[in-house]
């Protein structure tokens, strides 16, 4: 059963989220927080293994709420919730480490899914929120598409073609699909490519294959 905690300044939203998560078989929420310096420590408290944290909340926001829980439980995976208009914050999370990005008006089976990915190591980044975050950088420089260039040559063929699918926001199972492959070994592919370019989550890998184009 995979232990959840909610944090969110509003309660019809955390309620929200807690029906839609509890209707999955495997999912549990344990505990709800309405600021961020309750969500550690009752993220603490009930060692649960996902925290979805949204980025704006009193007391502690979200980004320190998420650099704490790094030092308190370094085995937790936090999953953001973020909604249009939040794309600063979006950035400064993926420096805190992040392992996933949703939208506040997401799908029930995205929340899902992007809980069950957190869980297992995977990173989940919703497509729409990997195309806020490419449109908002600034134009790359010519040393910045040199160095990616660089990295992006120590992979493979076919992991190139894997991070390019990256870069357009698709999930594992589309990948899959696209190349003939199944999930699992995109998974793996996706696992290899992270740690060979030293980013942290997908969507650093799709800045460097935007860098490498120029844009």
């Amino acid at each position: 059963m995979i232990r959840v905690l909610v944090a969110d300044d509003e309660p019809l939203i955390r309620a929200g989220i807690r029906t839609v998560l509890e209707s999955a078989p495997d999912i549990t929420v344990l505990a709800e927080a309405e600021n961020g310096r309750t969500a550690v420590a009752e993220a603490v408290r009930h060692r649960v293994d996902v925290a979805l944290i949204d980025l704006k909340m009193p007391v502690l926001d979200g980004l320190g709420a998420i650099e704490e829980l790094r030092r308190q439980a370094p085995e937790l995976r936090v999953v953001v919730l973020t909604s249009f208009g939040a794309e600063p914050n979006v950035l400064h999370a993926l420096q805190h480490r992040a392992a996933g990005f949703v939208l506040k008006n997401c799908t029930p089976d995205e929340l899902v899914r992007a809980v069950r990915a957190a869980y297992v190591g995977d990173a989940w980044l919703s497509p729409a929120v990997t195309r806020l975050v490419l449109a908002m950088v600034t134009p790359v420089t010519a040393g910045r598409r040199q160095d990616a260039g660089e990295r992006l040559r120590a992979l493979t063929s076919r992991e190139r073609d894997v991070v390019g699918l990256v870069a357009e926001g698709l999930p594992n199972a589309e990948i899959g699909r696209r190349l003939h492959m199944s999930e699992t070994t995109i998974k793996t592919y996706v696992s290899r490519i992270l740690t060979k370019l030293e980013c942290a989550n997908r969507v650093q890998a799709a800045l460097l294959v935007r860098d490498t184009e120029g844009r």
